[in-house]
């Protein structure tokens, strides 16, 4: 259920307010109801596995969102700017994780998985144009800052114990008792019982983006300062602050031709701490990137193409040997090329093509072992194709249709794999999707189909610390029905 009213008020010519408010209801599975678990690999179980059993109570979340956004034009050329954001989530529900599997028996157990989220953040900021001379400014400069408090409670565990032993390659539902369940204490607040995490941040940023030579050139100038703090009872009181610039540079060859490049660096405060207590440092890297991008036949064709570095320090990864702790793993470096090109080939039918590879690694490590290892989770090279045509006249006017493909190759496992002796390769796979719609008026309806011909893709990893793989299988095909009316 989703819910997104917008009032918007004219205060004067030049003055105007503007509310929403987002309303998000999901009730659903116990978190961990997707994974499959084995001690044989991964992909051995069949597609519709779960450790779900129909008598577990649902995970419910209320989602709640309320923006306020005060414009006010000075004059001609400046504008200022005020924004104000409260955002709560509230989740109470369960998840699901094995204590053990010991050949084909899964000891399962399901542990509670509140959550309460408070952010308040505001940003407030003046743009506007000058010109010095023949050179022309669009200057942007504000304030951005947030107050953040979330609420976890996962502290309470209990086994589930079913009258016969869950059978991973042959499982049985049905045979757990409601009784047989753990009875979470929720007779306290999350607020009161829950880990308390808290970040505090406060931003000062400036950007002028400076066009030469008939527009024709633009650089960009711009520059962060941020200092934050965290706060959790794992580490206690972490206080970072840092100076992030930005520089970019955009030259249009011709007026359907540009080239740009970017350098920036990142900033990222990381609260926590490793088990034996040492404070994590926050995450520093850097971007760089350079692109192409290209239109013909009157815009009816685009293309783009960017080649890009960036490298990351302090990257956290799973403890192999504490669960639910981290350890920072060092610096991670991940260079890429990405090409795409989208353009109509005759009335009403539209193609879109992109690829990307990436070359993600381990550049260094806190022991070493993983200098030089693909990081965990990535795919070297992905390739999408998209056809969609749409009836442009006619008695089905309207009625429209799309084939596509997605093609990944070079997969890596999950964080969780540290065991060098284990493959921790994914396989590669070609998903299909097709949809068709029709509008007319106001009101559309689509059918959306899914994974078309029952495509394998799963994902996951080995799970050192407890010694059993643990992964997730997409669903085979499957379909959505939409429909909407626009007012």
């Amino acid at each position: 259920v989703s819910i997104a009213p917008v009032l918007k008020f004219q205060i004067n010519p030049r003055t105007s307010l503007t509310t929403e408010y987002n309303y998000q209801y999901v009730n659903m599975s116990p978190l961990g109801s997707a994974y499959a678990y084995t001690s044989d690999g991964i992909g051995t179980l069949p597609v519709n596995f779960s450790t779900l059993e129909s008598n577990m109570s649902p995970t419910k979340i209320n989602d709640h969102s309320f923006i306020a956004t005060l414009s006010h034009s000075i004059n001609d050329n400046w504008k200022l700017t005020g924004q104000l954001a409260y955002l709560q989530f509230n989740q109470e529900g369960s998840s699901l994780w094995p204590t053990s599997i010991s050949g084909d028996t899964l000891r399962r157990s399901e542990s509670v998985w509140d959550i309460l989220g408070q952010i308040r953040v505001g940003q407030f900021f003046v743009n506007g144009d000058v010109a010095t001379g023949k050179i022309k400014h669009r200057i942007l400069a504000g304030v951005d800052m947030g107050n953040k408090d979330f609420y976890h409670d996962w502290n309470q565990t209990g086994a589930i114990n079913g009258s016969a032993p869950f059978i991973v390659t042959a499982p049985v539902y049905g045979k757990v008792p409601a009784t047989a369940y753990t009875v979470f204490d929720r007779s306290l607040s999350v607020k009161q019982r829950g880990v308390h995490y808290n970040n505090v941040y406060t931003a000062l940023y400036a950007q002028d983006e400076i066009r030469l030579m008939n527009d024709k050139l633009r650089l960009t100038l711009a520059g962060r300062y941020t200092t934050t703090g965290d706060e959790d009872p794992f580490s206690g009181k972490v206080d970072a602050g840092k100076f992030t610039p930005r520089i970019g540079a955009s030259y249009s060859l011709n007026k359907n031709t540009s080239v740009y490049s970017v350098i920036d660096e990142t900033f990222i405060p990381q609260a926590g701490a490793t088990f034996e207590g040492k404070e994590f440092d926050p995450i520093t890297g850097n971007n760089k990137e350079l692109g192409l991008k290209k239109e013909w036949l009157n815009g009816r064709w685009t293309a783009s193409a960017s080649v890009y570095q960036i490298t990351k320090n302090n990257v956290l990864t799973a403890d192999p040997n504490h669960q639910f702790f981290s350890i920072q793993l060092g610096q991670t470096q991940t260079s890429g090329i990405e090409f795409d090109v989208r353009g109509q080939l005759v009335t009403g039918l539209d193609v879109t093509l992109n690829y990307a590879y990436t070359d993600g690694k381990v550049t260094k490590d806190t022991d070493g072992k993983q200098v030089n290892s693909q990081i965990p989770g990535t795919d070297k090279s992905i390739a999408n194709a998209w056809l969609s045509y749409r009836v442009p006249s006619g008695n089905a006017e309207g009625l429209g249709f799309s084939l596509g493909a997605s093609h990944a190759a070079g997969r890596s496992a999950w964080y969780a794999e540290y065991d060098k002796s284990i493959d921790s390769s994914m396989p590669s796979y070609t998903k299909f999707d097709a949809a068709t719609s029709y509008n007319f008026g106001k009101f559309g309806v689509a059918l959306n189909v899914n994974n078309l011909f029952n495509a394998d893709v799963f994902s996951g990893a080995y799970y050192s610390w407890s010694k059993f793989y643990y992964y997730q299988i997409e669903a085979h095909r499957n379909f959505r029905l939409s429909i909407n009316y626009k007012f």
